[in-house]
């Protein structure tokens, strides 16, 4: 197992780019796309029950997002340092922040669920959602909250795996969970019934047979970076840089979700419907933008390896080659929605043509942002892999709170565009926030080189 982990360092390390970048983020890439085309069907399958569960669906689902952000945040946060000393081959050390990185998360997704549960209503309705979904809504962000103890393992778990190169067991485990989801959904609604309570109650449940997986891997003594308590390290030349590097991400995503969320609640004032046509026109936008946020999870770690192994000059060269792959693929998708876009909104609106109309009218403008978004996409994966999580955490805050609110809010008050204002607001923030990032991406290397040859010396695992 040693001797495994040990080939895979040196390849990551030394073989050629293109082969290692499409070896470690294919898998991810893979898992992606798969699984927004299941996320298609449990869409397809809310859409068969009624228009108002997939709004309900939508709302919540950006609320999940926003407070499993903590998890996300730890897990890519905590995957920068794992990957840093795997490069540096320090195995030790590698074991002593696994452990470490587990149980931080553990503790604080017990501490969520025990603050958030009791309180579930008053919350949703603190964060505005529309009177006509609460009744239904609150039952479901109930049962959809307590899986966040087994989401939060299995996104440290997952991110362990990817920080180590075994991306390829990373796509089959997700691919585990979806497949299940899926399975247990179309059993529930279509033979059991109709009822939205099963859709959460499938989500819980995949989580949970993920989460055994982890638990077992993660216990086994065959598992040369298996957790133990005793390796934990709760000290601070540990928790400060993985607080320097997760509370940045944390405050993005979950920020973000929070934006997405008041953007919902913007949306309402067109109709509560709306809120799920947003949502249909996300999962659809998740085909072109899906394929180049696997190479961006590939790409951040493969830079992380590098610079733990002092090779900066390769770490910039997977970026580039990471940016044009992404540039490829989001070019070939956005024809390919193109072709298709009216089969595939006709698909999710389940023959109501009012609803058709709200998607397609959002749909139309947010896919011409799919070539800039992957820019976007491609950036966060080299300032993530860098370490600069304060400047991916600056550039979507000015991508919610300057180019996406302040416009739709504009475009709803002071215009008569009507429901094309969501779609239009969408357009405008993706594409501003991807020429900014192009130029954060221009001076950040600019200055990275000057920086290099200035301290050539320097270890690059002085991070913190």
């Amino acid at each position: 197992m040693k001797t495994t982990a040990q080939e895979r360092r040196k390849y990551i390390l030394e073989d050629n780019q293109w082969k290692v970048i499409f070896t470690i983020s294919l898998p991810v890439v893979i898992y992606d796309s798969l699984s927004q085309i299941f996320q298609f069907v449990d869409t397809l399958i809310a859409a068969n029950i009624s228009s108002s569960v997939v709004s309900i669906v939508s709302f919540i689902s950006q609320i999940s997002t926003m407070l499993s952000a903590v998890g996300s945040g730890l897990a890519i946060g905590g995957g920068i340092i794992i990957s840093r000393f795997f490069g540096a081959g320090d195995m030790e050390k590698v074991r002593s922040q696994i452990s470490t990185l587990f149980f931080t998360a553990l503790g604080i997704a017990a501490i969520i669920l025990c603050t958030i549960i009791p309180f579930a209503q008053p919350f949703l309705r603190l964060l505005r959602m529309p009177e006509d979904l609460m009744a239904d809504g609150t039952v479901y962000f109930i049962i959809e909250i307590t899986g966040l103890l087994c989401l939060f393992i299995n996104t440290i778990y997952l991110s362990i795996e990817k920080a180590l190169g075994n991306t390829k067991m990373y796509m089959w485990y997700n691919l585990i969970v979806v497949v299940i989801k899926t399975v247990l959904n179309i059993i529930f609604i279509y033979i059991l019934g109709k009822s939205m309570i099963f859709l959460p109650l499938a989500t819980l449940i995949a989580q949970s047979v993920l989460t055994v997986i982890a638990l077992i891997n993660l216990a086994s003594r065959k598992n040369p970076c298996r957790i133990s308590f005793h390796s934990c390290t709760f000290h601070a030349a540990f928790l400060k840089p993985l607080a320097n590097l997760s509370i940045p991400i944390f405050l993005e995503k979950f920020i973000f979700a929070f934006g997405k969320v008041i953007v919902n609640s913007m949306c309402a004032f067109y109709g509560s419907s709306v809120i799920g046509a947003l949502g249909v026109s996300n999962r659809l936008g998740g085909l072109s933008t899906n394929p180049p946020a696997g190479f961006q999870e590939g790409e951040t770690s493969l830079i992380s390896q590098n610079l733990g192994n002092r090779n900066p000059a390769r770490a910039l060269q997977i970026f580039y080659k990471t940016f044009v792959i992404n540039m490829f693929f989001s070019l070939i998708c956005f024809i390919v929605t193109g072709i298709f876009q009216d089969t595939l909104v006709s698909i999710f609106s389940h023959g109501d043509a009012d609803f058709a109309a709200q998607i397609g009218k959002i749909y139309m403008y947010e896919r011409l942002d799919t070539i800039l978004i992957a820019v976007n996409t491609s950036v966060m994966g080299l300032l993530y892999g860098f370490g600069r999580t304060r400047i991916s955490l600056t550039l979507n805050l000015v991508r919610l709170f300057i180019f996406r609110i302040p416009p739709l809010y504009f475009f709803i008050h002071f215009t008569q565009l009507g429901i094309e204002a969501v779609g239009i607001a969408m357009l405008v923030s993706n594409c501003c926030v991807g020429i900014t990032s192009g130029i954060v991406a221009w001076v950040f290397i600019r200055r990275t080189n000057i920086e290099h040859k200035k301290y050539e010396k320097e270890s690059v695992l002085n991070f913190a």
